[in-house]
């Protein structure tokens, strides 16, 4: 995909405005509120997995992501923790082009499968994922603050089945 006019994809460095644009675009897209530790958790230990949309210097879209060995050590997983694009973007596919990347980026560190949780309401979230290969694993009632539910969602990224053993 690359541009989309005069928008830029990057990865975040570190950057105080970044960290402020991302808060600021996943607090007016995203129902859940988040502390700064949060993103600080996930923007400082795995930044190259966390990628913006610049529209010169306003952040416009964003993703926020991780890697870690999943419960039974057997693989590496990716979490797709937040994903926003700013309202007057959307449409674009910005958002399929942030997942996309971030994707690339976890099959760079090896990861097998990627996860993630979205409102059961967002149907635009859902469609976007579903594009991409995601499947629906398991409803959660009541899981967001504001008592709506959430389906989490999972992407195999192995080219044949077994290939994970």
């Amino acid at each position: 995909m690359g541009e989309t006019n005069d928008i830029s994809f990057v990865t975040y460095s570190c950057e105080e405005d970044q960290i402020k644009g991302i808060i600021a675009l996943m607090e007016e897209g995203l129902s859940e509120p988040y502390s700064i530790y949060t993103y600080r958790y996930f923007l400082n230990i795995w930044p190259k997995l966390c990628w913006l949309a610049m529209d010169g210097d306003k952040c416009i879209g964003a993703i926020v992501a991780k890697i870690a060995r999943n419960t039974n050590n057997d693989i590496i997983e990716g979490y797709i923790a937040m994903l926003a694009v700013h309202p007057d973007y959307r449409g674009r596919s910005l958002g399929t082009e942030l997942v996309t990347r971030s994707i690339d980026s976890m099959k760079e560190h090896g990861c097998g499968e990627v996860i993630l949780e979205t409102e059961a309401i967002n149907k635009g979230a859902l469609r976007l994922y579903h594009n991409l290969g995601f499947i629906k694993e398991t409803r959660f009632f009541r899981y967001y603050f504001n008592g709506g539910d959430a389906y989490r969602l999972r992407l195999s990224l192995f080219s044949n089945p077994g290939d994970e053993k």
